[in-house]
């Protein structure tokens, strides 16, 4: 015969973690419809901050230069990302990781000034 009291922790945890998410869904849910904010007027579709239409076609294409800025900061975020630890770490590597650190940023250097020059970075 097995055992099956070994896995009562389990089976509390995952109790514990569907009441704990099925509350954090719901509850919220269950506020607005008894305050009466689930109703939307024209003042809560207006647009906001992005200054597109809340609700429209869904199939409506953005500009280019929108996924272009996003691969760009990408791009350089990584470059801090990768900075960073071999900051620390430079002397305790020696002179091929400085060389090769400064062949990166080189690299990132050319990809800036050809995006630049090429008007990624102009916004109209």
């Amino acid at each position: 015969m097995v055992d099956l009291s070994q896995y009562l922790p389990i089976l509390l945890f995952l109790g514990v973690a569907l009441a704990l998410s099925s509350t954090f869904v719901f509850l919220p849910m269950l506020v607005a419809r008894l305050t009466g904010t689930d109703k939307p007027n024209e003042q809560k579709l207006s647009e906001y901050e992005c200054g597109f239409p809340a609700f429209e076609d869904p199939r409506s294409q953005f500009d280019v230069r929108f996924y272009l800025i996003a691969i760009l900061f990408i791009i350089f975020d990584l470059e801090a990302a990768f900075l960073y630890p071999w900051a620390v770490s430079v002397f305790s590597i020696g002179w091929t990781a400085w060389i090769s650190m400064m062949i990166f940023i080189g690299e990132l250097a050319l990809g800036l000034v050809y995006a630049w020059k090429k008007g990624a970075l102009d916004w109209e």
